[in-house]
């Protein structure tokens, strides 16, 4: 249930990083109001889930799991840079939050 909860909490982190995108610096209520839900939702289900993974693993992967989606997600929502670096950068995170998963 821990990684549930960790997986949960790093979609949160998704929507709260392309939410502030959309807040235009927290002038615009509606984004404002779901990126800091988001952000609420993402802390609360990284604390659940850290009740029983190490913190140190369970950081990583929160982190990693928002970084990759953010990058991801910018990429399709707005227009920044796909080159091949920084796919390949963005595949080394995700490889690495692989390893942490197989090996925790």
């Amino acid at each position: 249930m821990a990684w549930l909860f960790l997986i949960l909490a790093g979609l949160c982190e998704i929507a709260w990083a392309i939410g502030l995108k959309y807040t235009d610096g927290f002038s615009r209520l509606s984004p404002t109001i779901g990126t800091v839900a988001a952000m609420a939702a993402s802390i609360g289900l990284l604390g659940l889930a850290l009740k029983s993974l190490p913190v140190g693993t369970a950081y990583a992967v929160w982190t990693g799991i928002g970084t990759v989606g953010a990058a991801v997600f910018g990429i399709y929502l707005f227009n920044e840079p796909a080159t091949l670096v920084r796919l390949g950068c963005i595949g080394l995170i995700l490889s690495g939050i692989i390893g942490l998963k197989i090996t925790s």
